[in-house]
């Protein structure tokens, strides 16, 4: 680090590291550092060493890295939302083809779930209700599609009515 990125780190105020920003603006690299407060590596480190990739963690783990998966439930029944919301939410709890045991929830109104029925399940959660993090899939398998819809009715397996 040269000496003026070091004036700009011990500057006291904005103005000041500006004022500093500005004399160092023949050096870009100083400038950079000047301006984000940190060490940028040149090129050969770089080279060498490379950028760390930033992992992100998955929001389904129960999925892995599948769209959906079948599973069979274990107890279905009924949950409290969070605090402003007031209602009784159907959700199910399913152990999946690897073992693993989830709590999903089910969508639409009515439903024809009880224990032992097969359900594939996809990701997705619920903002009020904590630790639900899966949806079933309406209208495949055991789970039936929602009666008497006629809007948005590919998200609950409704067939078209007839007209």
């Amino acid at each position: 680090m040269c000496g003026v990125a070091a004036a700009a780190r011990k500057a006291l105020s904005l103005l000041e590291a500006v004022a500093v920003f500005v004399r160092a603006s023949a050096c870009m690299e100083c400038a950079r550092e000047c301006a984000l407060g940190v060490i940028v590596p040149t090129i050969s480190q770089l080279v060498r060493k490379g950028r760390d990739k930033v992992l992100t963690k998955t929001k389904s783990p129960a999925l892995q890295d599948s769209p959906q998966k079948r599973g069979v439930c274990v107890r279905v029944f009924t949950q409290t939302p969070k605090k402003p919301n007031s209602a009784l939410r159907k959700v199910a709890r399913v152990r999946l083809t690897n073992k693993i045991e989830v709590t999903t929830y089910i969508p639409g109104v009515g439903h024809n779930l009880q224990e032992h029925s097969l359900v594939l399940i996809r990701g997705g959660r619920v903002k009020d209700l904590p630790g639900v993090r899966y949806h079933v899939v309406r209208g495949t398998l055991d789970a039936v599609g929602v009666q008497g819809r006629k809007q948005g009715r590919s998200k609950y397996g409704a067939k078209r009515p007839k007209s």
